[in-house]
């Protein structure tokens, strides 16, 4: 059973205003008869018009960059380093290139699987070095979620990727609660040096 997922038109709208608002929000992944969870903790923005650190910088149209022309909220998944996958849902109207990369969750639901897929044992067995890093990176809440480039291109509204407001939405329980009010913090984009002047923008939204 699916939850009821956040509406298209939450990502059909100003790409920064939406990685602001992604933050507390829950991602979850469906595969195998699996559900995990997690609440959006860092995200930074990527647009493609006038950007660029962005892959589709001047509307630039390749194979690798059609994701981002497609429908609100469709997923981007690309590889780093030739080993991580980085997930981004696709912002603004179609055709219009741009999207917000998922930097950092807080693990919620299914937390021993997730901690299998990071470093194969289960959650109480990890060390206080990879609880500290757990699924703070990119590639590391891909690894930990499963996300990889089956999901590239994958449609909103699909099951088995879905951002919800809440736990309860995504058809879950949650005994830990939202925390209340966000305290966001607002900084530059990692990773980004060679994108001259647009790198100091600030565009890196963390909790």
């Amino acid at each position: 059973m699916t939850g009821r997922m956040l509406p298209q038109s939450f990502f059909d709208r100003d790409t920064v205003t939406t990685a602001r608002d992604l933050l507390g929000k829950y991602l979850v992944r469906r595969y195998d008869g699996l559900v995990l969870a997690a609440r959006i903790t860092e995200t930074e923005a990527y647009i493609g018009r006038m950007d660029r650190a962005c892959h589709a910088y001047n509307y630039r149209r390749t194979a690798r960059t059609e994701p981002l022309f497609a429908p609100p909220g469709t997923a981007y998944v690309y590889l780093i380093y030739g080993m991580y996958h980085c997930l981004n849902l696709v912002t603004e109207g179609e055709g219009e290139p741009a999207a917000v990369l998922i930097r950092g969750v807080e693990a919620r639901h299914g937390l021993d699987i997730i901690a299998e897929n990071r470093f194969h044992c289960k959650a109480a067995a990890m060390t206080a070095g990879q609880r500290k890093n757990f699924l703070n990176g990119p590639g590391k809440v891909c690894a930990g979620l499963n996300i990889d480039r089956r999901l590239n291109g994958l449609p909103w509204g699909s099951k088995e990727l879905e951002v919800c407001a809440s736990l309860a939405e995504a058809g879950l329980a949650d005994p830990a609660g939202d925390g209340g009010p966000l305290d966001i913090r607002v900084g530059t984009r990692v990773g980004v040096d060679y994108a001259g002047e647009d790198a100091r923008l600030p565009w890196r939204f963390w909790i």
